[in-house]
């Protein structure tokens, strides 16, 4: 009886074991769909909150958050890819402290795991790194990582970078649950960044109109061409965030650029240059109608280097005033500190939309410009024509009726008197004259100003030097510097350029001419052998004497490592 009792007794007892299994497998999915539920709502959370970002580096620095709480990692990263898809061009990291990454060094450029998935861009999942073929280990202080899972971010097809995701807490393996979470987060991401792309060059376009609106104010408020040219370099160098920003002008007849704002790093070292067309980053844009870029604009074989004038200085874009069509006014460059990323196509697309808007500004300002100096002339015309037809005239008339008078007067003295009031009238018939002459007169041809001059000397003597020398002009060297001191100016230039070519056996010379309205300084400057103690001083003699004809001096310098400094200054205005 007592076997039979215990045989009844297992097959009840039987039973409750099985459903004590199959409750904590129920309970066991229960839990499982709890987790996915909840990893669910994070998820959404996540592309939520991405989403809503409208900076981009805020929306990059959100996805990277979020990547590293949905699938429990320690570290997460962000790596964006450069244009031309071959390395990373900046990084976002979670989980490492600026300490830490002060001690690792640089940022990762794209090598190694991170370059695989750049060479490969689809989901890479790892249990160890260091046994992956592309890995070479990690660079010092840099915290221990073994568990890798990376994927692609996509851009309307295109892949815009990477997101890093390493050590999973708990010492867990990444699983295909959290690569599946992973690329859903990256698709969001995609959408994310490529609202941001589009909110950020909104704003952008908006900034470049605003520009354009001030330029065009200015313009035809009157403002001279040299505070809208700055404006123009201010405006550009603010917005693509430009160390240097430097705009030219052709100068007529010379076949040669000046620059005459420079706004920046080294600005002065530009400020005045005069470049050839075909050594020069601006000179070539110029020649081409077209934007003409550089990687790096220190080390360009483009580049005629002297002056040395781009150090600490990387990529560049010169881009033309106007358009081949309309004629090209001038050259805009800009140009970064080395490292920063080049000028992309978008931007310099935006920046000759933003030249060519400028140019047409130019243009209507100019042609208002002409219209008031059309009027100007006509109403000398219409003075000079009152003068001669009506002034003169009487002048005249009065002259013959004192002449006749003065036959009937007896008086010696009166009549000495009359003589003397004829003879005045005469020569104010010829002061007036004079002046009918000066109001009907025009300026003489580009080729005579001072700027040509100089210009024109220098290639004059570059066959005999054996090398061009560089030259520099500031001020209104047109304007401020009378024609009778313009010719002595030429004339001390000759001599100083014949005279490195003679004896300083030299490779290199620099002309500066400045002028701030109340004087105007000449500078030659030469590498060779400087002025022996018992040379020549005549043609030195000759600039002294012509300086101090104006009131001005002239100063030189030879030190002993070699070299000549040449400053021949005088007053532009009277004293």
């Amino acid at each position: 009886m007592a076997g039979v009792e215990e045989s009844r007794d297992a097959r009840i007892r039987l039973p409750q074991l099985k459903l004590d299994e199959l409750l904590e497998e129920l309970q066991a999915r229960l839990d499982a769909a709890r987790g996915t539920r909840d990893r669910v709502h994070s998820l959404l959370e996540a592309v939520l909150s991405v989403g809503r970002e409208l900076e981009l580096e805020q929306a990059l620095h959100s996805i990277v958050e979020a990547a590293a709480v949905l699938v429990d990692a320690e570290y997460a990263a962000l790596g964006v890819i450069t244009p031309d898809g071959k390395a990373l061009s900046a990084f976002h990291t979670i989980g490492v402290t600026e300490e830490q990454i002060a001690g690792i060094g640089p940022y990762p450029e794209g090598h190694g795991i991170l370059g695989e998935l750049i060479r490969h861009p689809e989901p890479l999942r790892l249990a160890k790194i260091s046994q992956h073929s592309a890995s070479y280990g990690f660079p010092s202080n840099h915290p221990p990582m073994n568990t890798f899972l990376g994927v692609p971010i996509r851009v309307r097809e295109h892949v815009f970078g990477n997101l890093y995701l390493t050590e999973k807490r708990g010492g867990a393996q990444f699983d295909d649950e959290d690569e599946s979470v992973l690329s859903t987060l990256a698709v969001a991401a995609g959408v994310a960044i490529d609202n941001a792309r589009l909110y950020e060059e909104s704003r952008l376009r908006e900034r470049w109109l605003r520009a354009n609106a001030e330029i065009t104010h200015n313009l035809m408020s009157g403002d001279s061409r040299t505070q809208v040219l700055g404006l123009i370099a201010e405006r550009a160098g603010e917005i693509t965030g430009s160390a240097l920003t430097a705009v030219a002008l052709p100068m007529e007849d010379t076949g040669s650029l000046a620059v005459e704002i420079a706004v920046g790093m080294d600005a002065d070292a530009h400020q005045g240059l005069v470049l050839s067309l075909d050594r020069s980053l601006m000179g070539l844009a110029f020649s081409r109608a077209a934007p003409v870029t550089s990687a790096d604009v220190s080390h360009d074989e483009r580049i005629s280097l002297e002056p040395p004038r781009f150090g600490g200085l990387g990529p560049a874009v010169a881009v033309p005033i106007g358009t081949g069509e309309t004629g090209v006014r001038g050259v805009v460059l800009l140009a970064r500190e080395v490292g920063r990323l080049p000028f992309s196509a978008t931007e310099t697309e935006t920046l000759q939309a933003f030249a060519a808007q400028a140019a047409v500004a130019m243009e209507l300002a100019e042609r208002r410009r002409d219209a008031e100096q059309i009027a100007v002339l006509q109403d000398r015309d219409r003075i000079a024509r009152d003068l001669h037809d009506l002034a003169i005239q009487r002048l005249f008339a009065t002259g013959m009726t004192l002449q006749s008078a003065g036959r009937f007067i007896e008086h010696s003295e009166a009549a000495e008197r009359v003589v003397r009031a004829v003879d005045d009238l005469d020569e104010t018939i010829k002061i007036i004259r004079s002046t009918i002459f000066g109001l009907r007169a025009r300026d003489g041809g580009a080729g005579t100003r001072l700027r040509a001059r100089v210009v024109r000397a220098a290639g004059e003597a570059a066959p005999v030097l054996g090398f061009a020398p560089s030259v520099r002009m500031e001020g209104l060297v047109d304007t401020d510097v009378p024609r009778e001191t313009a010719d002595h100016v030429i004339a001390v230039l000759s001599e100083a350029l014949t005279n490195i070519a003679r004896h300083a056996r030299a490779d290199r010379a620099d002309i500066a001419l400045v002028t701030d309205g109340r004087e105007v300084r000449l500078t030659v400057t030469d590498n060779g052998v400087g002025i022996p103690a018992e040379g020549r001083r005549s043609g030195l003699r000759n600039m002294e004497e012509r300086a101090r004809q104006l009131g001005g001096e002239l100063e030189w310098t030879a030190p002993q490592g070699g070299g000549t400094t040449l400053v021949w200054k005088v007053p532009v205005t009277e004293k």
